[in-house]
């Protein structure tokens, strides 16, 4: 038990943490069903649609670490609350926006919040809750509070913006985060780690941040600027240099933001590739799945969210234990593969779905597969990157690859995105009509998605170790 908190404040401070994630969590499902709204109110066009979620993922996966140091620096409870402080702004500024930039501006403003709030919220777990079967219990309840929150944001965007608007979206969060931050300030332990000042890599954050920024930007706007454009050479050069002077950084800095010296164990280069590849997949069929319910078969909204709840409870069933038990019994490495080819199947099956589609037969069954295939997979990835690490180091390779998906998720999304833009164009000016048109640059992407996830299965097989139960211990064995 931590120091000066009984069991009673530190569950109860738990479920406030847990609220303030959920509020993240919410806000990477409940935007998805919402985009056709947005994209007809304000004007986006099809590939720079993709701005209202990778504003989001950028932002919060460039200041994920730097959000944890910042936490030791000046304490947990003070950055938890400046975290939810600048959410809740945000998501105000987000439900008034009447323009494609201030949305897109307060989108990156809310990542950043999130990314602090996020990074907090698993510190402070971890000094309430010492012992390892109650810190096992408490990561299981933000398990499923971040399984959970997917299956109600898709239900409830469907429900706000069928009901109401797409704006209630985001001002759904302001009672939330009002109530979790007035609760927290006097309800939330206070802790520090052991971190002096001048070792918080700002700049790292700032280059890897600005780098990946560029380079989507540079792909979401190709089609319209031409691939080989100064505008899109010189953005794409700039990202490259940045990159570099960011690696620069990390090979230099007395505490790097990412330890470069961690990619030279395999398991974590390729949970981290995995990651990246995967979240490519996973985050367009999020983005595209929605656009062709709504804009190819003219689903409701609010038929959009309860077309994709399936998928979502069985991702929430595997966090609840199915997916501990299955590494249990057959390691990390095959259920990983296993999800990941289940996701690619899906992927291919959404890739033939026709203008007609019927739900049963054409949406349902690739939902189910791409659930369970998340569901499978996605803690055994976690594991493979903790598994080669030193225990002290565990929340940071964990914090990396996490940091992955959302890059992964961004740079993929940017990708899949401009790929359907492309294939839609040329379609319609091949006489094709509109609904056709967008279904076949949906198809493209998919296919192209279905690849990223075959690609992780692939990297997958090369990871080095498996997980396996001996009594009451996951432990980590050679094949």
């Amino acid at each position: 038990m931590a120091k000066g908190i009984d069991e009673q404040k530190r569950w109860f401070a738990l479920l406030l943490l847990c609220c303030g994630s959920l509020m993240i969590v919410l806000d990477t499902t409940i935007v998805n069903v919402a985009l056709p709204s947005i994209r007809a109110d304000l004007g986006f066009s099809e590939d720079s649609l993709a701005w209202v979620i990778n504003a989001y993922l950028l932002t919060f996966g460039g200041f994920l670490l730097l959000g944890g140091r910042l936490g030791d620096f000046f304490g947990y409870r003070r950055l938890f609350l400046a975290g939810i402080t600048l959410f809740t702004i945000a998501s105000l500024a987000c439900g008034l926006a009447t323009s494609q930039w201030v949305l897109i501006a307060a989108r990156a403003i809310q990542g950043l919040g999130g990314a602090v709030v996020s990074a907090v919220s698993l510190s402070l777990t971890m000094n309430m809750f010492t012992e390892p079967s109650e810190r096992a219990k408490a990561m299981g309840v933000f398990g499923f509070v971040s399984a959970g929150g997917g299956s109600i944001g898709v239900l409830l965007g469907g429900i706000l913006t069928n009901v109401l608007n797409w704006h209630w979206v985001f001002l759904v969060n302001l009672p939330i985060g009002v109530l979790v931050f007035a609760l927290s300030i006097f309800r939330l332990p206070s802790y520090r780690g052991q971190v002096a000042a001048g070792s918080l890599d700002i700049a790292g954050a700032a280059s890897v941040t600005a780098s990946l920024m560029l380079v989507v930007y540079a792909i979401v706007n190709g089609n319209s600027a031409g691939w080989l454009s100064a505008q899109t050479v010189g953005l794409l050069a700039a990202s490259v240099a940045l990159l570099g002077l960011f690696l620069r950084i990390e090979s230099g800095a007395t505490q790097p933001l990412v330890p470069l010296r961690l990619f030279r164990l395999r398991n974590v280069a390729v949970a981290n590739l995995v990651g990246v590849l995967w979240a490519a997949a996973m985050f367009a069929w999020f983005f595209l799945s929605a656009l062709y319910l709504q804009l190819v078969l003219g689903y409701s909204p609010l038929q959009v969210g309860l077309a994709f709840l399936p998928a979502n409870l069985i991702m929430a069933a595997f966090s609840l234990g199915l997916s501990a038990m299955f590494v249990m019994r057959f390691g990390i490495r095959a259920p990983i593969i296993l999800g990941l080819l289940l996701a690619a199947f899906g992927l291919l099956l959404f890739s033939r779905a026709p203008v007609d589609g019927n739900f049963a037969i054409d949406v349902l069954p690739s939902m189910l597969l791409l659930g369970l295939g998340a569901g499978i997979a996605f803690n055994p990835v976690l594991l493979a990157a903790m598994s080669d690490v030193e225990p002290a180091e565990s929340g940071l390779a964990s914090g990396i690859v996490n940091t992955s998906f959302m890059m992964g998720g961004a740079l993929g999304l940017a990708v899949l995105a401009s790929l359907a833009a492309a294939s839609t164009g040329a379609l319609l000016a091949s006489g094709l009509g509109q609904a056709a048109a967008l279904n076949g640059g949906y198809h493209s992407a998919f296919l192209a998605g279905a690849a990223f996830a075959a690609l992780a299965a692939v990297a997958a097989s090369t990871l080095s170790r498996t997980v396996s139960a001996k009594g009451n211990t996951i432990a980590i064995n050679d094949p």
